[in-house]
């Protein structure tokens, strides 16, 4: 059986920063939000909140995701992968809050998502009335607005507040650790930048992907009300399911680790290219090299050196990084040619 995400009520920046994210567990903050105008809106009203977002929302056409009936609200490829279950479409904000009223009462309606909206830029003095005191200013807030709408199963290279705003959603949560289990898609084409999970989570194939069902043994549920938050830590991997007529979510994603060292990803990519096409006993080799001095496995690699000779090894000094972004260009525009 699932086990319930641990619940934390009365969350203060000091909870938040000292005792939640050192777990390095996901954590249902309860009523983390529910002082938000728009939350109160939605309370009032079963379409409150767009009506409230109505009065603020910048002129133009907006993009949406619409996938039909026979989707079932799964976003995910195709069976033949060859193009995903919904297409993209623009249109005014009262165009597609109409077209989700209409849906409402529809037993199998087709699926409707404006996903990762820019606050800043599209709802004025929104961020005034509505701050994440847990977190700093200039992390910028996002807003999804739908339907019901089940997202594969994914992991975003950031941390994430995830605050439910209007209707219920159910997240289901694994550690980066079961990536092997959750039979991961494509690097190259995915829904919005960022690899998807093969299996459907409410309807798994375990014939076919029969690992999976070890990852169902480490997962984790949290189910969302209005005013609730949720914290995903760093690459867990979270499966969305929204599940009433209208599901309003606003989230921030954020990153407080080094930022001058480079992309992670891009270092795995360029270690699939160097690395992985290497027999075994060299991968078996360069696995070590990683563990000793990427990982730590083994403690400080130059702690046995005195300071002046760690040079690289040290790697916390700007020069330290500049020599080794001079020598990684210096080999890739060496291969390139």
């Amino acid at each position: 059986m699932v086990k319930p995400v641990r619940v934390w009520d009365d969350v203060t920046p000091e909870i938040f920063a000292t005792e939640i994210r050192p777990l390095g567990e996901p954590a249902l903050l309860r009523g983390m939000v529910r002082n938000w105008p728009i939350v109160s809106a939605a309370i009032d009203e079963p379409f409150g909140a767009v009506r409230y977002l109505e009065k603020r929302m910048a002129n133009g056409p907006l993009e949406f995701a619409l996938a039909p009936p026979e989707s079932e609200g799964i976003l995910h490829y195709r069976p033949d992968m060859k193009a995903f279950t919904y297409s993209k479409r623009q249109a005014p904000f009262a165009e597609i809050v109409a077209a989700l009223e209409a849906s409402a009462n529809g037993a199998n309606p087709a699926t409707i998502a404006i996903q990762s909206l820019d606050i800043e830029s599209h709802l004025a003095g929104f961020l005034i009335d509505h701050p994440m005191p847990l977190l700093p200013q200039d992390v910028a807030p996002r807003i999804w607005i739908g339907n019901r709408a089940k997202v594969a199963t994914h992991n975003d290279p950031l941390d994430n507040i995830a605050c439910n705003v209007a209707g219920h959603r159910r997240f289901t949560l694994f550690p980066p650790e079961q990536i092997g289990n959750l039979y991961m898609g494509p690097l190259h084409v995915t829904p919005a930048g960022t690899p998807i999970s093969m299996v459907h989570l409410t309807n798994p194939d375990l014939e076919r992907f029969p690992r999976f069902t070890d990852a169902l043994e480490s997962a984790s549920v949290a189910e969302l009300e209005p005013g609730d938050a949720l914290f995903i830590p760093y690459q867990w991997y979270h499966h969305v399911e929204a599940l009433d007529p209208l599901n309003i979510l606003i989230n921030y994603w954020w990153n407080d680790a080094l930022k001058d060292g480079g992309s992670p990803w891009d270092a795995m990519l360029h270690a699939i290219m160097a690395i992985r096409q290497l027999p075994a006993e060299q991968r078996r080799a360069w696995r070590a090299n990683f563990d000793h001095y990427v990982f730590l496995e083994n403690g400080d690699p130059g702690e046995h050196l005195p300071d002046f000779a760690r040079g690289i090894l040290k790697s916390s000094k700007p020069e330290d990084i500049d020599s080794m972004r001079s020598q990684l260009l210096k080999a890739l525009s060496g291969q390139i040619r």
